[in-house]
């Protein structure tokens, strides 16, 4: 009985990690949206991007949220 509940309790965690890595690599989506909704800081949320995808991928996307914070005042 114990093993059902914690494979619910990972599909749960599975299915929030897939959405918070979705809204983050979302340009719409800010850190603090991602703070409010799940908790998780920004560093928390470069971390979990970190691990989840590809180091080429989580390259471009650390340059495409450094260079729109450079150009936007309010930008993730």
């Amino acid at each position: 009985m114990k093993e059902k509940t914690q494979d619910i309790f990972s599909d749960e965690i599975n299915f929030s990690k897939d959405e918070i890595i979705q809204m983050a690599l979302s340009d719409d989506v800010s850190f603090d949206s991602i703070k409010n909704r799940f908790g998780l800081s920004e560093q928390e949320v470069k971390k979990l991007m970190r691990k989840s995808i590809s180091p080429k991928s989580y390259r471009r996307w650390r340059k495409r949220v450094r260079d729109f914070s450079d150009r936007r005042e309010f930008y993730k």
